[in-house]
This record gives structure tokens, C-alpha cells and sequence, in this order.
């Protein structure tokens, strides 16, 4: 079996959460039973997150040598120039290594649902759109992306894992998705 999820803000990543009991696990959302996410979305990020039953499947989904697209739709303080995408899309050096290259591409503002809480505004610091593709899942990539190109995240929402995308589902919904046979290259 395999679900997608529309994972709100601020939701941690799990069933239980032993060292913040307060904070809100996957156990909110109705899922059911066996079911483990296939993969991970940090506590602040948005958006698409597979659960499966399934270990094989799991694998096929995470393990980096089937390097999976996903896509994000990530808000950023500031305005990207040329250089910038650029660096993105070549591959940025950070702490643990240099990433794989990447599709970065500014995007319009996305139509989605409103993050409780708001990302802060500032009226002096613009802010901008990215579509950004990577083939990894480094510990907060994005994240330690863009900033390594002088882009802070201010908001990050997963879109797309493989061929499974997000789709209408909003904060907290979930659907049955479909399997995949093989893994995607």
C-alpha cells in the first residue's frame, strides 16, 4: 500500500514524538495501521509525503542510488539573479559535500494554502518563488542550499517524490496512491 499525504506545517515526521510529547505526530491524520513514511519532511517543510507498508517499496523510494526526483516549490528572501539558479542547478558545495545538480527555475507565486503560522513579511526584503529538482535527501538540503547561494528559505513544500505528486490534496489529507513497479530513473 502506498499514501500520500499532504503534511502540514510544524507536524513532526512520525507516530510518536518521545521528546516533545506536545508536538503533532502522523498519528493525527487517520492512517491506516503499518503504514511508516517512506522518506522524510522536516518538522517546518510542507507538502508531499509517501507512507507505505511496504519495505521494498520504501527502499525503492529513499535509497539515493535509485535518486528519485522531488520537487519542491520553496519561498526565498531576496531575488535570485542568473548566478544564483545557476549555482543551484550546477551543484552547491556544502558542510557534507557538494550536491548533485539540480533543476532551479524562479516559478510565480504558487497557488497553495495558506502556512498557520504566516512566513514573517518584510517590507524591505523581497522575496521570490523557486521550482527547485534534486535527485538527493540530504539532511534540510534545500534549505542548506539556498542559503549557500544567499537565498534564505522562508517556506518549503514538497510537490512531487517520482512520479507521485501532490496534486489538490490540502494540509492533512491523504489519498491511496499508486505503486510504483519499478524503480524511476
Amino acid at each position: 500500500m502506498l499514501i500520500a499525504l499532504n503534511k502540514p506545517y510544524g507536524v513532526l515526521c512520525q507516530f510518536t514524538d518521545r521528546s516533545t510529547p506536545s508536538r503533532p505526530t502522523l498519528a493525527s491524520f487517520g492512517l491506516p495501521p503499518a503504514v511508516y513514511a517512506a522518506g522524510r519532511l522536516d518538522f517546518d517543510s510542507e507538502g508531499l509525503l509517501l507512507l507505505t507498508d511496504d519495505g521494498l517499496l520504501a527502499h525503492r523510494l529513499t535509497d539515493p542510488r535509485h535518486k528519485q526526483a522531488k520537487t519542491y516549490w520553496v519561498q526565498v528572501e531576496g531575488t535570485p539573479d542568473a548566478s544564483q539558479l545557476k549555482a543551484l542547478s550546477n551543484g552547491v558545495v556544502l558542510n557534507d559535500g557538494p550536491t548533485l545538480p539540480a533543476q532551479a527555475h524562479r516559478i510565480d507565486t504558487p497557488s497553495s494554502w495558506p502556512r498557520d503560522p504566516p512566513v514573517r513579511f518584510r517590507k524591505t526584503v523581497p522575496d521570490a518563488w523557486l521550482e527547485l529538482t534534486i535527485h538527493e535527501g540530504r539532511n534540510r538540503q534545500v534549505r542548506r542550499m539556498t542559503a549557500a547561494v544567499g537565498l534564505p528559505t522562508l517556506r518549503l513544500i514538497r510537490v512531487a517524490v517520482g512520479g507521485h505528486v501532490l496534486g489538490e490534496l490540502q494540509p492533512g489529507q491523504w489519498r491511496f496512491a499508486q505503486s510504483l513497479s519499478k524503480p524511476a530513473n
